[in-house]
């Protein structure tokens, strides 16, 4: 069993932690070594599928309630974003296959971008989505133009 670098206990392997750890990075690897985030997230998931259980919901409906804990304010991703962007607009310049590369080293960058919108789960569906894939398009053709790529 892993330790837990900050505690130096052994820490829990649950389903929750395993998929929230999974999620974070994949769509969110600034938060994917935040062990006491993902503790304390995969606790409230757990913690809302065992309330709804004893609530009397079914395993499917708790199993969703479960992952609404986990996963809330976390769907929009800024650094799938950035990839998609990459992969939409760039890849003549950067292959898919190193996409992820240049997110990476993009997204701190974009920050200032990214605090003019009201991000939630749901902005990818908003009217502001497209400003701000247009915005970021924008400074990521210049970010390769300074960078000579």
């Amino acid at each position: 069993m892993k330790k837990n670098n900050n505690r130096n206990i052994p820490m829990e392997l649950s389903y929750y932690r395993l998929t929230l750890l999974s999620y974070l990075k994949e769509s969110h690897p600034n938060l994917a070594y935040d062990n006491g985030f993902i503790t304390t997230r995969s606790d409230e998931a757990s913690e809302a599928y065992s309330n709804a259980i004893k609530d009397g919901l079914s395993h499917p409906e708790a199993e969703e309630l479960a992952n609404t804990t986990l996963f809330r304010d976390l769907l929009f991703s800024r650094y799938d974003t950035i990839i998609n962007v990459l992969w939409n607009e760039f890849s003549d310049i950067i292959p898919q296959s190193r996409a992820k590369e240049y997110a990476e080293r993009i997204l701190s960058q974009c920050e200032l971008i990214f605090l003019q919108y009201t991000l939630s789960d749901e902005f990818t569906d908003s009217p502001e989505y497209n400003t701000l894939y247009t915005e970021l398009t924008g400074f990521i053709s210049l970010w390769l133009e300074e960078n000579e790529l």
